[in-house]
C-alpha cells in the first residue's frame, strides 16, 4: 500500500529531555510525583514560546482585524494573516493564504465541509464512504445530512490487526461523492494510505476529506502529496491553544462553497433583498476569530518547524517500539494493545486493556503515580463495537516524551494490576 507522507524511517533525531523543559506544565508534581503526561492525543501541552507570543500580542498589539485603519489594528490584521499563511506552508498548502480557513476547532472544521459541500452535493441515493475507525467528528456530520437529506453511508471495514481492509475498495468507493477518512486513528494509531485512498476515491469520482488531527502534529505533512481535497486539525493537538482549528481545502473547491454561518466579515455587502458574501477564505470566518489563538498557532508552528518534522517522527517510532516492547515484555498475554503491532505503521497512540481491569480505574490509579492517561471510548463508538470493548485506557506521546515516560508507566500500570489482583 502507498503510505502516508512521513512514514518512512527518518534518521534525524531529537532530545526530548531537554525539549521538556520548553513546557512549563510539565515541571508540575502530581501527588507528590513529577507529572508524566501521556495524553497528547487529546490536548498537548504548550511551550513557552507559543504562551509568549500569546501574550505579548494579547499586552502590544491586541485590536479587531480586518476593520480598523489605526495602527495596532492594521498590527493586528498583519500577524493574523501571517499566522494564516505560516500555518498554509507547513503543511504545504498551494495558495497558504487563501486555502487555510480558521475554525474553533477541527469538528468545526468538518461540520463546514459537510454543511456547505455536503449540501450543495449530496441529495437523495447519494454515497458518502466513511472508515471504522472515524471519530465521531467525521461520522456525525453525515448522519445528520443523511437524515436531512436521504444520503447512503458506506463503510470501509478494518482488520484485527487495525488495519482497513481494501480488498473490495473499488467496490465500495463506487458511485461515491466523498470519502472521509482519518490520516491516522487516535485509537489504533494507525497511519492510513491516505495517498492510495485518495487516487481510489477521485477515479470513482469523489472528493476526499482528511481527518489530520493526529498525523498533522506527529509526521510530515503536504497536502499535494496527499492529494486530498479537505483536510482539518485542531491546534491543541500540536503545541497549540485550544479555541481554533484548520479547515485547508483545494481553491477551486472553496471558492465554489456557500459560506457556512452568516454574521459580520463573511459578507462584502449586505441589503434588505439579499448579501454578496465575502472571498476565501474569509466568507467563512464569521464574526470576531480566535485572534490571540491563531497567534500562538504560528507560533506553534514555528516550534515544530525548528524541531524538524523529521525528528518528530524518528523519535516517535522509537519510543513507540520502546512502548511496544516494555509493555508485551512486562505484561504479556495480560495486555492486549490495539493497532499495529508495527511501530512504523502507526503513531504514538496506545489504546489497551491490562485485563479484567476497568480502563477508568487504570487511569485513577496511575494518576496516583502522577501519569496521565485518556480512558474511555476517545469519541469512536463504531470503533470501539468493532474491537469489542465499551473502552480503552490510552497513553499517547509527543515530542517531550522519552523512555523514562515509558518506564514510569509500565511501573505504575505493574502497580494497577497488583492493586486488582
Amino acid at each position: 500500500m502507498a503510505e502516508l507522507t512521513g512514514t518512512r524511517s527518518p534518521t534525524a533525531t531529537l532530545d526530548a529531555a531537554t525539549l521538556a523543559k520548553d513546557f512549563p506544565l510539565l515541571t508540575r508534581e502530581i501527588h507528590g510525583r513529577p507529572i508524566t503526561y501521556l495524553d497528547s492525543a487529546a490536548s498537548s501541552q504548550r511551550p513557552t514560546a507559543v504562551l509568549d507570543a500569546m501574550r505579548n500580542y494579547d499586552e502590544t498589539t491586541h485590536a479587531n482585524v480586518h476593520r480598523g485603519v489605526y495602527t495596532i489594528a492594521e498590527e493586528a490584521t498583519r500577524r493574523f494573516e501571517a499566522a494564516r499563511t505560516n500555518v498554509g506552508r507547513f503543511i504545504g498548502a498551494p495558495d497558504p493564504g487563501r486555502e487555510v480557513v480558521f475554525t474553533k476547532n477541527a469538528t468545526e472544521a468538518l461540520n463546514l465541509v459537510a454543511h456547505t459541500w455536503g449540501r450543495t452535493h449530496l441529495g437523495r441515493g447519494d454515497v458518502v464512504v466513511l472508515t471504522e475507525m472515524e471519530h465521531h467528528a467525521n461520522i456525525v456530520p453525515w448522519h445528520m445530512l443523511a437524515a436531512e437529506r436521504g444520503i447512503e453511508l458506506r463503510w470501509i471495514p478494518i482488520d484485527d490487526d487495525g488495519q482497513l481492509v481494501l480488498d473490495d475498495l473499488d467496490a465500495v468507493l463506487d458511485g461515491a461523492k466523498l470519502l472521509g477518512v482519518t490520516c491516522m486513528s487516535n485509537v489504533l494509531g494507525t497511519l492510513n494510505p491516505i495517498t492510495e485512498l485518495a487516487a481510489a476515491a477521485h477515479a470513482a469520482g469523489a472528493v476526499v476529506l482528511a481527518d489530520a488531527c493526529q498525523s498533522v502534529p506527529h509526521l510530515p505533512t503536504d497536502v499535494a502529496s496527499l492529494g486530498v481535497d479537505f483536510l482539518a486539525f485542531s491546534a491543541h493537538k500540536m503545541l497549540g491553544p485550544t479555541g481554533i482549528g484548520v479547515l485547508w481545502g483545494r481553491e477551486e473547491l472553496l471558492a465554489e462553497l456557500p459560506p457556512f454561518l452568516g454574521g459580520g466579515e463573511m459578507i462584502l455587502d449586505v441589503r434588505k433583498d439579499g448579501f454578496t458574501p465575502n472571498d476565501i477564505p474569509w466568507r467563512f470566518e464569521a464574526g470576531t476569530p480566535p485572534i490571540t489563538e491563531a497567534i500562538g498557532l504560528g507560533a506553534a508552528v514555528d516550534y515544530l518547524r525548528a524541531v524538524g518534522m523529521d525528528a518528530v517522527r524518528a523519535h516517535e517510532i522509537s519510543l513507540t517500539a520502546y512502548a511496544l516492547d516494555a509493555l508485551n515484555e512486562r505484561f504479556g498475554d495480560g495486555i492486549r494493545i490495539f493497532g499495529p503491532s508495527d511501530a512504523e505503521a502507526r503513531g504514538g497512540v496506545l489504546s489497551f486493556a491490562l485485563g479484567e481491569v476497568h480502563p477508568h480505574d487504570i487511569s485513577q490509579i496511575l494518576d496516583q503515580y502522577g501519569v496521565c492517561v485518556r480512558a474511555g471510548h476517545h469519541c469512536a463508538k463504531p470503533l470501539m463495537r468493532r474491537l469489542g470493548v465499551n473502552s480503552t485506557a490510552r497513553a499517547s506521546f509527543a515530542l517531550y516524551n522519552d523512555e523514562r515516560d515509558v518506564d514510569t508507566l509500565v511501573e505504575a500500570l505493574d502497580e494497577a494490576k497488583k492493586f486488582f489482583a
